[in-house]
């Protein structure tokens, strides 16, 4: 998994509250067991029509001015549902980095740093004067400084965020869960020769 440690990137809005799994990615694409190649079908019943391949222009992230967005800015409760771990993968394969918005859904804010991506809680404020800025300004980008725990807005105003110590070592890192069990090898390989030993003994 990359380390997160300082990204810049471009923003784009998700203007929707209680954004659940299903609608992050739709049940119909969980037949895959691959972990890449979901960023096609992101949020794919709201960016697509019918048709299932023609962008729907009513969908605001399609406009142009958000193509290639690594931060994604959302409402209340983003990434509730079920506990799919496509949901993540999508978001990765996209392109994001980062999501922020007032709260996450416990199961889903865990699995994204398991897949390299930092979710910032912020005040409902804050988020409201983000998207504000985002939607006044065409490529509107930001700074994600995790080591400081600043997000720095482009007049270089300073918005600090709260993150535990584990999961900021995990990002900082890139520990995922296999990185964090190869954290402790030497003593598993040393405890597997003793069980060995005292089995021939």
């Amino acid at each position: 998994m990359n380390p997160f440690t300082i990204h810049k990137g471009l923003v784009a809005p998700l203007d929707a509250m209680h954004v659940d799994t299903d609608q992050i990615i739709p049940k119909q694409f969980l037949k895959r067991i691959e972990r890449t190649g979901y960023e096609d079908v992101l949020f794919y019943d709201w960016r697509f029509l019918d048709d299932g391949k023609t962008p729907d222009p009513d969908f605001e992230m399609n406009a142009p001015r958000y193509a290639g967005a690594s931060i994604l800015l959302a409402r209340d409760n983003f990434g509730c549902g079920s506990s799919r771990e496509h949901a993540p993968w999508a978001l990765h394969d996209y392109g994001i980095r980062s999501i922020i918005a007032p709260s996450f859904a416990d199961i889903f804010f865990n699995n994204c740093f398991n897949n390299g991506m930092l979710p910032i809680p912020l005040a409902a404020e804050e988020v409201e004067k983000l998207f504000q800025q985002t939607r006044a300004t065409e490529g509107y980008s930001l700074e994600i400084n995790l080591p400081d725990q600043q997000i720095i807005c482009p007049d270089g105003a300073k918005i600090p965020f709260e993150i535990t110590h584990f999961l900021k070592q995990r990002l900082l890192n890139g520990w995922d869960q296999i990185g964090l069990t190869l954290r402790h090898e030497a003593e598993i390989t040393a405890f597997e020769e003793k069980r060995a030993a005292a089995r021939q003994g």
